[in-house]
């Protein structure tokens, strides 16, 4: 009873004070001491790391779970977590980890050797008996494990069919978190409606469309959190999520529209931003309709405005993308790659060269979601255009999560474009998922507009193996070349992340993996 009925209550009362300072207009709402009230972008989909995609969700699920490693804080660099120390076989297929002593779950029960072969053994391996509590979209990040052998309570080994180079990056995503097995058990498909994890903070309660609550773990290994009770709450809406902030319901606000940034100067608030490796794009229907062809799949990165989008709707918070890697991945980056210039007289030629003139598009747009940016005011202004060299582009708008549910299983007899935006781990991550003809929706991956090109799935297949790192980058810069001339995607945008805190918050940083880590967060 204590767990549920503190943050209902917490909630509450931050509620009332936000309706109270939203009726008397100058005051300011005062959320409870050792609560923190933060500002989501929309609903989770589930609280299983294994079995969501979003950042929106994966921000919610740091706090909760641990991996056997995780990103050192600022980096993404990868240092010990569950796992104190590791080595890795001179062939690179063997990873045999150190566990951590003396961990539990949230539920009791204890982390071990064998809990780290169920997480891993559920996810790859369809006879496991709970196989059955996925789907399991990001399993791709794990497709090189050959077996996962507890070699004693304290020592686990995967054996790899290949050299991997990313997989210790990989281990440290939240799909590497590390679930209770006991908790799977109990409560198999419901599992992601009650989770539970080793983390900073425990699950709490989730109230369907109002919030997410979790509390400090008195026992957490890594040292108990400074706050009491986080609550999450989904505020789909970004010039709600605004007002909100600005009226004190909410102590923490992620996603700022950059047209409200202004709002926030000033010794009340402090507004953080942290580059990361993240891209926005169009997905292009290169199977079906118009992209289908090369020179209409160019047509249109000439004919989008970009700089005016960054500048304009974006307010500077963002560069033009030049291909599908970001430039946070300086060593694997493309440095010679120009974006496609804005030059719509130069698309109309590729349109009528195509016989392309007047094609109706069907375009889908989200209301907003994981590093969407402004993605209802982007695809107006895309959509305007497209429109000027002649398309004719009816725009669709979805939830997010009704959203993914149309893009992820693929565009084919539905769309011919789709809105997308990727924050990533790895320059690997990206491109292997999305990219590849093996990565088609009905291979399990997220190519959703079926590009194809056996030059690109042979370097990205080469490159996951690739020790080297020089080797690698060389690899990742010519597909980098290949992607951006065959165009399956708009390449618009990279963001720069921002957020804002009340001058109550103390101790929070962005991250450049994009996360939200809040176990050293304090609330005066």
């Amino acid at each position: 009873m204590t767990i549920l009925t503190l943050p209902r209550r917490a909630l509450l009362a931050a509620t009332a004070a936000t309706a109270l300072a939203l009726s008397l207009g100058s005051a300011q709402a005062q959320t409870p001491e050792d609560v923190l009230i933060v500002g989501q972008i929309a609903e989770p989909q589930a609280l299983d790391p294994a079995a969501v995609t979003a950042v929106n969700d994966f921000r919610i699920l740091m706090n909760m779970y641990d991996g056997l490693v995780r990103y050192r804080d600022g980096t993404l660099e990868v240092e010990p977590a569950l796992a104190t120390d590791w080595t890795i076989s001179e062939d690179g297929t063997v990873y045999t980890f150190t566990l951590r002593e003396g961990v539990t779950f949230h539920d009791g029960s204890a982390f071990d050797a064998e809990a780290v072969k169920f997480n891993f053994d559920r996810m790859l391996d369809e006879e496991h008996p709970y196989h059955d509590t996925g789907p399991f979209p990001l399993a791709f990040f794990f497709s090189a494990v050959e077996t996962v052998e507890a070699v004693d309570p304290q020592t686990v080994r995967f054996t790899l069919n290949a050299p991997y180079a990313p997989f210790l990056s990989n281990l440290a995503y939240p799909t590497g978190l590390i679930v209770s097995p006991a908790a799977v058990e109990e409560y198999g498909a419901d599992f992601g409606r009650n989770p539970s994890g080793t983390g900073a903070f425990t699950f709490g309660e989730w109230r369907s469309n109002e919030a997410v609550v979790v509390q400090a773990n008195p026992d957490y290994w890594d040292g108990a959190p400074e706050l009491q009770t986080v609550v999450f709450r989904p505020i789909t809406d970004a010039n709600t999520r605004t007002a909100e902030m600005l009226a004190g319901g909410i102590d923490l606000m992620v996603e700022v529209p950059p047209v409200a940034l202004s709002e926030f100067e000033g010794d009340a608030y402090t507004v953080h931003e942290q580059a990361g490796p993240h891209v926005w794009f169009l997905i292009l229907n290169a199977k079906e309709g118009p992209f289908a062809d090369v020179r209409v799949r160019q047509a249109a990165n000439y004919a989008i405005n970009k700089e005016a989008i960054v500048n304009d709707v974006l307010e500077g918070t963002a560069e033009v993308a030049a291909g599908p890697t970001p430039p946070a991945f300086a060593w694997a980056y493309n440095p010679d790659l120009e974006p496609y210039p804005y030059d719509p007289d130069k698309a109309r030629e590729l349109l009528a060269e195509a016989g392309a003139e007047g094609a109706e598009l069907t375009f889908y747009v989200t209301e907003g979601g994981s590093g969407m940016l402004d993605p209802v005011s982007m695809g107006t202004a895309i959509q305007a255009d497209l429109e000027a060299v002649g398309l004719d582009v009816t725009i669709e708008t979805y939830e997010w999560n009704t959203f993914l549910g149309n893009v992820n299983p693929g565009l084919e007899g539905k769309a011919d474009m789709a809105e997308m935006a990727w924050m990533t781990n790895d320059p690997d991550t990206l491109p292997f998922l999305t990219l590849r003809t093996a990565a088609f929706p009905d291979n399990g991956g997220f190519n959703s507009g079926y590009y194809s090109n056996p030059e690109v799935d042979a370097l990205l297949d080469a490159a996951r193996v690739e020790t080297d790192q020089d080797e690698r980058a060389r690899l990742y810069q010519e597909m980098q070349v290949i992607v951006q001339e065959d165009a399956p995607w708009v390449f618009v945008a990279n963001w720069k992340q921002n957020a804002v805190t009340s001058d109550r918050v103390e101790g929070f940083s962005l991250q450049p993996s994009f996360f939200l880590l809040l176990d050293d967060v304090s609330k005066n």
